[in-house]
């Protein structure tokens, strides 16, 4: 291909990838699959690489990130970013109503919108492209963040249709969906990390990295909702939004035009229950004046706007008494205190425990065994001590003490520079990390075997019938007998998972091993790009950071693993079980089309394979993944106990439900 015909292909294939983007993020209507888009964005990055001289800032293979750390850069605002004056009472909203009305010589026109609880953003576009992104900072001087934000993709580079001012800012909030939130949580557990407080910091502290490939990973999402500049097309904030919609933006189909305080009224009532059932955060509403004219009457102060104002939905809470602090120890070392309550009903459950994190938050929150807490509901889910009612405290309250020694082994705990977590450093003699790696190797996303929990594991070591995980495939159906929680059936299926397990993939085993920071997506990577166990065992450093997403304290966490003799042993009583330690070229090719272009949501369980490896059939036979139903699934395959609301609503929606048979003939066929 010569420079002529690569220039060619580039423009066309950065054209398909910004429009199937669009279909994807912003209009939830994809029209082609994961793996064709992957294979579309290869051949670009291919392309630009082989001719340099057509390199774009803004084209989609800048969505994948760099490894190249930049600085920041602190940019002067064009437009005062402001903060909104907040209210928590229809009261307060009705004294904003009439200063609003003794302003305004003529009617007016509320517009209300969610409050996402995200980082705010500035988006500059100059003849229809991403120049700059820069966040709130002060609100006269924020960073520039454009590198990490063009990895965002419901963010569009390249803007559709015309009508658009030659430059102008749009405003937003950039944020992290809760399911994205809680999978990123999850990793973190697992790999030693400290667990985000809530999703808000999580974004903020996204948007910060130096490593754009890693925010690129995070899967950042984006809602706009304000429009800046001269030559505006319309001249009001709700007619330019729907504008802004048409040129590529993702704007909330929730934003709703108020012709008075009760319509206002009714919106926020709405939406404080039906918020819960959103896939992201959203702590309020933002109430605006519609008009440009009148909002330019009503002025500014020197914080906030006078013609706007946000509505604080009030957070739940409850007090209760804290009763202890236990400190458990979970299968990296990492010590984690965990708050014991009087039992009290918060949002609709019963709570008795929540986390504490580490030593920083019990001394931030200056807790004592005895104390009246306040406890609330992360994004309404998650149990957390927000606080510690002073009026309620005794002179019998203890202050809690974070313990030196290991709880369980009594080695002394260690906190490595920069991290805010305590650990035992014991991994090989501590029984609750043993334990835990070998749950951790039988949990669902690793080797999947079934019929042994927690307790059965538990019950396994303390008969001195494993050690770690390997010993699973020494085990035999008499041992099991011998045991009180096992029957003929039981034994026998418990027998026959851990024979299936020899056949999981080399992904899912590594993930399993267990290796500290490496979580399941950088566990997928580094299996493919080495191929095996061995070619890894053997990598330095440098080979190690060449991979994606693998940083230097991930590759050193690799060298030590291998550099141990025991974990050596280990990996080798794992082959000689007959473990899956490299890569087959059957586990990542694709089977068929039969589900190109389909958007397939999985609910209940399924009794002739996994949830995991099921949707990993229907990623290799062309469909994509969905975890939610709505207008652009294409089927729904249900297993048994499914759940009702995503039967309702397929049903609602007109969507095809098939069981688990119809599945297996429809890609059979």
């Amino acid at each position: 291909m010569d420079s002529k015909q690569a220039l060619k292909r580039i423009v066309y294939l950065r054209g398909e990838l910004n429009r199937h983007n669009y279909l994807y993020y912003v209009k939830a209507q994809p029209e082609i699959s994961d793996y064709d888009y992957d294979q579309l964005l290869r051949e670009l990055i291919e392309l630009e690489r082989q001719f340099p001289e057509y390199d774009d800032p803004n084209s989609p293979s800048r969505r994948v990130g760099s490894d190249i750390s930049n600085e920041f850069v602190q940019v002067r605002h064009k437009y005062p970013m402001l903060s909104l004056a907040n209210t928590y009472s229809f009261a307060e909203l009705t004294d904003f109503d009439n200063r609003i009305r003794k302003a305004l010589p003529d009617p007016y026109e509320y517009v209300c919108e969610l409050k996402f609880d995200g980082v705010a953003i500035g988006l500059t576009y100059r003849n229809g492209r991403l120049v700059q992104a820069v966040t709130r900072g002060d609100g006269t001087v924020g960073d520039d963040v454009t590198t990490n934000v063009r990895t965002i993709r419901a963010i569009p580079l390249e803007l559709h249709g015309t009508g658009y001012p030659d430059e102008f800012e749009i405003r937003g909030e950039i944020f992290l969906p809760r399911s994205v939130f809680d999978d990123l949580n999850r990793e973190r557990e697992e790999i030693g990390e400290t667990p985000f407080a809530n999703p808000r910091n999580a974004a903020a502290g996204t948007l910060k990295l130096l490593n754009s490939a890693e925010v690129a990973r995070r899967k950042l999402d984006c809602t706009l909702y304000y429009l800046l500049g001269e030559n505006l097309p319309a001249d009001n904030h709700y007619k330019n939004m729907l504008k802004a919609k048409e040129w590529g933006f993702k704007v909330s189909e929730h934003i709703t035009l108020c012709s008075n305080l009760s319509e206002v009224f009714h919106f926020i009532e709405h939406w404080e229950k039906a918020r819960k059932k959103l896939p992201f955060d959203t702590d309020g509403a933002v109430i605006k004046v519609n008009s440009y004219r009148q909002q330019n009457l009503l002025g500014l102060t020197a914080k906030t706007p006078r013609w706007a104002v946000a509505f604080k939905y009030k957070p739940e809470r409850v007090s209760t008494e804290l009763l202890s602090v236990d400190f458990q120890v979970g299968r990296t070392g990492a010590i984690t205190p965990v708050a014991n309550l009087k039992p009290v009903k918060l949002a609709g459950t019963t709570v008795k425990r929540a986390s504490l994190h580490n030593a920083d938050q019990i001394k931030l929150l200056d807790i004592r065994v005895g104390d009246w807490v306040f406890v609330e509901k992360g994004g309404d889910i998650i149990p957390k001590i927000a606080g510690v009612d002073q009026s309620k405290r005794t002179l019998f309250s203890q202050p809690v003490e974070f313990p030196t020694l290991c709880p369980e082994c009594g080695t002394p705990l260690v906190r490595p520079e920069g991290e805010a977590r305590h650990f035992c450093p014991n991994q090989y003699g501590c029984p609750p990390q043993i334990k835990g790696r070998i749950e951790h190797f039988i949990s669902r996303k690793a080797l999947n075997i079934d019929g042994l929990g927690e307790e059965t594991v538990a019950l396994l070591f303390d008969k001195n019938l494993i050690r770690d995980a390997a010993d699973l495939y020494t085990l035999t159906r008499d041992q099991l007998l011998a045991l009180e929680r096992f029957a003929d059936k039981s034994a026998d299926n418990t027998i026959k998972s851990i024979e299936k397990s020899k056949t999981v993939p080399f992904p899912r085993v590594l993930y399993g091993i267990g290796i500290r920071y490496v979580g399941e997506t950088t566990a997928k990577k580094l299996a493919q790009h080495f191929g095996s166990i061995d070619s890894l065992a053997a990598a330095t450093v440098e080979q190690l950071i060449e991979v994606e997403d693998v940083g230097e304290r991930i590759a050193l966490s690799i060298v030590d693993f291998f550099g141990d003799e025991r974990n050596r042993v280990f990996i080798d009583k794992l082959k000689h079980a007959g473990v899956q330690l490299a890569i087959k070229a059957s586990d990542s090719e694709t089977i068929s089309d039969k589900l190109k272009g389909m958007t397939v949501v999985i609910s209940g369980t399924f009794s002739r394979i996994s949830r995991d490896e099921l949707k990993e059939l229907i990623a290799r036979h062309g469909g994509r993944n969905a975890s939610s139903i709505s207008a652009s699934t294409s089927l729904l395959v249900a297993g048994d106990n499914m759940g009702p609301s995503k039967l309702e609503k397929a049903n609602r929606l007109g969507i095809k439900i098939i069981g688990e048979d119809e599945f297996f003939a429809m890609i059979q066929d």
